[in-house]
């Protein structure tokens, strides 16, 4: 499968998602169907089948009727506690979705940041890495606002659910916020050489206009403060003794962080 990052909006990514074998392909969170269609235009899609929507905030799910007009018969896909725009398919934890010969889409229900927030775990040939689209809940060294939900679910969410995925596996979120994610990371863990390595080249990425993702599962578990709350270190860096407790205020310390 190829799979290409299509920056919208002001600091959105939409991603396009091709089998190969067929030229089929799916979208993810197409905010700008018309960019979006350019894109699989230009790489030789045959047809998109699917849209793949993790949340149903307007700069996610806004171009999905857009997206119904423009290609009759797409199907728009969104989690069932989610009033997302235009949908289709409503989607429970564990559903599974084809994409032409090769590619299969696991729904992951991840909520916190939305009550029905869908993260799609995307897999393709056995030589491939597999990919997760992580919309809102799961960012580069970092994790969404808890807007609908609580730091126990936010916990469930990245701690329980996604950081267990294969480690190779490429992580696709939706905002670039990476670069202000990993000073915010650097300065809870200030000794972490890793993230230090990460921010130096997240800087030169947006210094040459390009994107920082996708990071994997094993980079995150080096880099994003969020996905370590179990780790001592970082329990005692923010003071509290609990992997829940250490998540809530470090989202609370983010949501004030103003470097």
């Amino acid at each position: 499968m190829k799979i290409f990052p299509i920056p919208c909006l002001e600091d959105n990514y939409a991603y396009l998602i091709i089998d190969e074998s067929s030229g089929e392909a799916a979208v993810v969170d197409p905010v700008e169907p018309e960019k979006v269609l350019k894109v699989a235009n230009d790489n030789g899609v045959s047809t998109v089948k699917l849209v793949l929507t993790t949340h149903h905030h307007w700069d996610h799910a806004r171009g999905n009727e857009k997206m119904k007009e423009l290609v009759p018969g797409v199907r728009v896909l969104g989690g069932s506690f989610d009033n997302v725009h235009g949908c289709t398919d409503r989607l429970e934890h564990g559903d599974k979705i084809s994409l032409g010969r090769d590619v299969n889409i696991l729904a992951l229900h991840t909520p916190c940041h939305t009550k029905g927030h869908i993260c799609y775990f995307v897999t393709g040939k056995e030589e491939e890495d597999p990919a997760v689209f992580t919309g809102d809940t799961l960012f580069v060294a970092g994790c969404g606002k808890f807007f609908e939900g609580t730091a126990e679910q936010m916990y469930q969410s990245l701690c329980m659910i996604l950081r267990p995925l294969p480690k190779q596996t490429r992580v696709y979120c939706d905002h670039e916020y990476t670069e202000k994610n990993l000073r915010f990371a650097l300065f809870v863990e200030p000794e972490n050489e890793h993230i230090k390595r990460k921010l130096l080249w997240a800087k030169h990425q947006r210094e040459a206009n390009q994107p920082t993702v996708p990071s994997s599962i094993e980079e995150e578990l080096y880099i994003n403060p969020f996905m370590r709350v179990d780790m001592p270190e970082v329990q005692k860096r923010v003071g509290r003794s609990s992997a829940v407790e250490a998540l809530m205020e470090l989202r609370r310390m983010k949501d004030n962080w103003t470097r």
